[in-house]
């Protein structure tokens, strides 16, 4: 994962991944079940990009697998681009991520601490990265605090403060009400168009899709060709 600090600028036909034919089974014989059958697709510097389907389609597990949190059974998944491989990638994932000790800003510079940066640059980043956010007026509060909307746009915030290329985004609106969901996403949106990452996101909400320039469906692991916007309005 990764933010607010500076990072190279990925060039508008940079490759950030390369999903090859890669496929996803988990299990063996009898009990294999593939969760992504042989999708290609290619994500590029600056590309909005939705992955919709409904629950158990295979969307999480191809996020997984272009985050290089899983490998693929077969096929393969690549990072071209120079920085742009895992160390580079931004994960937001759906539901409760923060650590309930941490204050919000504790919790947005934590991956920052860990990765070595000095704990008053790491803390600046993660008021900076806030800010992206529209959430500064969090940075004292415990998680217990805030609500489950401002809980993802921290997890968000945690994820600009690394500075990522690629910002992955698992149904980020999925278990939020309509107008939540609306100021999350458009704190994503905003924020990635500040920092010049490429976003995707999986849901399964079409109101979210019509946000985003290329559209793909996922259905029983199986993805469809990307559609861009125009092709649909």
């Amino acid at each position: 994962m990764m933010s607010t600090r500076k990072t190279t600028p990925a060039a508008a036909d940079d490759v950030l991944v390369a999903c090859d034919d890669a496929a996803l089974t988990f299990g063996r014989g009898a009990n294999a079940v593939v969760a992504v059958h042989g999708a290609t697709l290619r994500v590029r510097a600056g590309d909005r990009l939705a992955i919709v389907g409904p629950s158990g389609s295979g969307k999480s597990s191809l996020l997984h697998l272009l985050a290089g949190l899983e490998r693929p059974t077969s096929g393969s998944v690549t990072w071209p681009a120079p920085d742009a491989g895992p160390p580079g990638i931004g994960l937001v994932f759906q539901g409760d991520s923060l650590i309930p000790a941490l204050d919000v800003a504790e919790n947005t510079a934590l991956p920052l601490v860990l990765a070595g940066v000095p704990d008053d640059r790491a803390h600046q980043e993660a008021i900076a990265a806030l800010a992206l956010v529209n959430a500064s007026e969090l940075a004292e509060r415990l998680p217990e605090e805030i609500s489950g909307g401002q809980a993802q746009r921290v997890a968000a915030a945690r994820v600009l403060a690394q500075g990522p290329r690629l910002i992955l985004a698992d149904e980020p609106t999925g278990r939020l009400d309509h107008a939540t969901g609306g100021r999350v996403l458009e704190a994503l949106l905003t924020a990635a168009g500040r920092t010049g990452a490429a976003l995707v996101v999986t849901t399964h909400d079409p109101a979210v899709a019509a946000r985003f320039t290329t559209r793909l469906t996922m259905r029983d692991g199986r993805l469809t060709t990307p559609q861009r916007a125009e092709e649909t309005s």
